[in-house]
C-alpha cells in the first residue's frame, strides 16, 4: 500500500486562504488550552495574512484560549494598528510577533506562551540536549534569548527585534530565558506542533536530570 502523506492545502482564492488560516489559528488556541499552555492573559499565536502579507492575525488581549472564535481575531498592521476586529491588542504580542514576521518573511505563524515546563526550563538559560529522539528535532535548530528585561511592551520594539534576530534564519524555536518558549512555522499547524514538542522535551529533560 502506498503511503499518502497529508500536505497543506493550496488555494487559488486568497479570501479562502485567509479564512483557512484564521480557522487553523483558532484550533491552535484550543490545543494550547487543552494542554494547559494558557497562563492568565499571557501567550499569543499569530498568523500572517495572505492578502496583506505585512499584517498578521492575533488573539485579543484577555480572551481565554479555549473561548477564542474566528470572529474574535484581530488583524494588525506592521505599525500596530487594528484594521479588522474588535478587542484590545496585547502590546507584548505586537512587539515580539511584528518583529518576527518582519525579519522572517518565510514565517507564516509564530507562537509564544508561558507553559509550565517551558518557563521552568527557560530559567536555566540553556538549550536542550539531544537526549531523546524527539529532542533531536531541535538539535542546532533552537537557541536561547538571555536578555530578559521584564514584560515586553509595545514601546519595547528593540527587544522584539533582538528576539527575532537571535532566532536567526535557521532555527524554528527559541527559549526566552526567565520567560517562556517561542516557535515558528510555515503553517499554523507546524508552529503548534513545534511548540508542543518543545514543551514536552523541556519536561523530558527536567525529569531526566532530576534522577541525579
Amino acid at each position: 500500500m502506498k503511503l499518502t502523506v497529508p500536505t497543506p492545502p493550496v488555494f487559488s482564492d486568497l479570501d479562502a486562504e485567509r479564512q483557512h488560516r484564521k480557522e487553523r489559528l483558532v484550533l491552535a488556541f484550543r490545543i494550547f488550552a487543552k494542554f494547559g499552555f494558557d497562563e492568565g492573559v499571557a501567550g499569543h499565536i499569530t498568523v500572517r495574512d495572505p492578502i496583506l502579507p505585512d499584517h498578521f492575525w492575533v488573539n485579543p488581549f484577555g480572551k481565554h484560549f479555549s473561548q477564542i472564535r474566528v470572529s474574535d481575531l484581530l488583524l494588525v498592521s506592521e505599525d500596530g494598528k487594528i484594521v479588522d476586529g474588535n478587542g484590545i491588542l496585547n502590546a507584548a504580542a505586537f512587539a515580539i510577533h511584528s518583529a518576527i514576521h518582519k525579519e522572517r518573511p518565510d514565517v507564516i505563524a509564530a507562537a509564544h506562551a508561558h507553559s509550565m515546563y517551558g518557563k521552568s526550563w527557560s530559567a536555566l538559560g540553556r538549550t536542550l540536549d539531544p537526549i531523546t529522539q524527539d529532542a533531536c528535532f531541535f538539535y542546532e535548530r533552537h537557541t536561547v534569548f538571555d536578555q530578559y528585561n521584564g514584560v515586553v511592551g509595545q514601546a519595547d520594539e528593540n527587544e522584539g527585534i533582538e528576539i527575532a534576530r537571535k532566532l536567526g534564519d535557521r532555527n524554528h524555536a527559541i527559549i526566552l530565558q526567565n520567560h517562556g518558549l517561542l516557535t515558528i512555522g510555515h503553517t499554523v499547524d507546524e508552529c503548534t506542533f513545534w511548540f508542543y514538542m518543545l514543551e514536552r522535551c523541556c519536561q523530558s529533560q527536567m525529569l531526566a536530570e532530576s534522577t541525579g
